[in-house]
């Protein structure tokens, strides 16, 4: 979740406030104009037209990169969707084998932001020109994954997931899917890269099914976020004591879409971004006018991610990670004492058991990271018996910066490269052997 998202996240916080608010019975005799956000945010015509951005195969396509898109059924019903490069057009390797590099986005985010950077920086595109073979993930809820075998996404039904659920079946079936494919059917494992939300769930598949970690060859978490408690946002710290409990707060924030994928939200999201705008500053990957000066982060990208972003989440994955925030435990959702008695057999939720994660967790984190804090990327860590730190020396590296900083080729990308070519060379020397 990157500071800029939760800014905005509390900004639209406000506006439903106001609307409650606005609401409320009118102590005068004069008829007033009572602003329906309802259907606002949930408007098929608004005026623009950035909901019909491009998807991710244009991105793909548009370098000269063959792409594909793949569906996958989950074991609960939802169908999510894939992004795949299945082979460099520079190396013309189609009919070679490729090991497999599965990405997954973070909180708000889709398949759409990790090709914005374009082929000379963007993770996907040098995978692909290092040999591999290059999957995009996309969590069921956002622009990508609003589909289902039942439910119809207008029913709360559809909606009741966190990104536990994300976890333990998209992330687990993409993987499945990833090695059933003609390349992948002779691998015995893929490697994994994900951004915030795409670390979290990383960890709960992992600890939750552990056989998973047979198929994991080598697993990066850029700016991992499991234990919550130190993070250092005001506004997070503000709310969460209201959405981090089971209490009538959270029961009227549960199990709904949040900031839909349409035009009036992204119209909004542009606009109280724009330089000028009272609450701009939430908008920035840093805080600060300096970092911005310095060109921290791709503009070009920015404004590709601006026209797909949010993509599209359930109300239940930020309920989670508020009670994570709360609660200093990195756990399974809350329900209450009642339910949680009837689904886990204990009043509290269980902690997810970390010590079970045996594959080889590379861990990127920043001391200038208000959305994973230090201290607790240095708590699951402890927990961790494979594990290897990627500390970031620069002092102004924040959460944004692990997906869209001009340096990231350099800093992230092409490490994390040498490490899985590492990881393939030693395993193929070892079956020569």
């Amino acid at each position: 979740m990157c500071r800029s998202h939760i800014g905005i996240f509390f900004a639209l916080v406000g506006i439903f406030w106001a609307t409650v608010v606005q609401g409320a019975p009118l102590t005068n005799e004069d008829p007033v104009e009572v602003i329906n956000f309802y259907e606002l945010f949930n408007n098929p015509d608004a005026h623009l037209s950035l909901a019909n951005a491009p998807d991710t195969t244009y991105y793909i396509k548009d370098h000269g990169y063959p792409a594909e898109r793949h569906y996958v059924t989950t074991e609960d019903g939802y169908i999510t969707s894939l992004f795949r490069i299945p082979y460099s057009h520079n190396l013309q390797n189609q009919d070679v084998k490729r090991p497999i590099a599965f990405i997954q986005h973070g909180l708000f985010g889709s398949s759409d932001v990790w090709p914005s950077l374009g082929p000379d920086d963007a993770l996907p595109f040098l995978l692909s020109d290092a040999g591999y073979d290059v999957w995009m993930g996309n969590a069921r809820g956002n622009r990508y994954s609003r589909n289902h075998t039942t439910r119809s996404i207008n029913h709360p039904d559809f909606w009741r997931f966190s990104w536990h659920e994300i976890a333990y079946y998209d992330i687990a079936a993409a993987i499945d899917y990833t090695l059933s494919t003609e390349n992948g059917q002779s691998q015995d494992g893929i490697h994994y890269v994900g951004h915030s939300q795409g670390t979290t769930v990383m960890f709960v598949l992992m600890s939750s099914r552990p056989e998973y970690n047979q198929k994991v060859k080598t697993a990066h978490m850029l700016a991992p976020v499991a234990f919550m408690d130190h993070m250092d946002d005001s506004m997070v710290n503000s709310l969460s004591p209201y959405l981090g409990f089971n209490n009538v707060y959270s029961k009227l924030f549960c199990s709904q879409e949040f900031l839909p994928y349409n035009d009036f939200v992204l119209a909004f999201m542009y606009s109280v971004c724009l330089p000028g705008s009272i609450v701009s500053s939430f908008c920035s990957s840093s805080s600060g006018e300096t970092t911005v000066d310095q060109g921290r982060t791709n503009s070009t990208a920015n404004s590709v991610i601006s026209g797909a972003m949010p993509a599209g989440i359930s109300t239940d994955q930020i309920l989670h990670y508020m009670q994570e925030h709360q609660s200093g435990h990195f756990r399974q959702f809350d329900f209450g004492t009642k339910k949680n008695l009837k689904v886990y057999g204990t009043e509290s939720p269980p902690d997810y058991p970390t010590e079970l994660i045996t594959t080889e967790m590379h861990l990127w984190y920043s001391d200038n990271d208000e959305m994973s804090a230090v201290e607790d990327v240095l708590r699951v860590a402890e927990t961790l018996p494979n594990k290897v730190m990627h500390h970031m020396e620069d002092p102004l590296w924040d959460h944004g910066d692990f997906a869209n900083n001009w340096e990231v080729r350099h800093y992230i990308n092409e490490p994390i490269i040498a490490i899985m070519n590492e990881y393939e060379a030693r395993t193929e020397s070892a079956s020569v052997n």
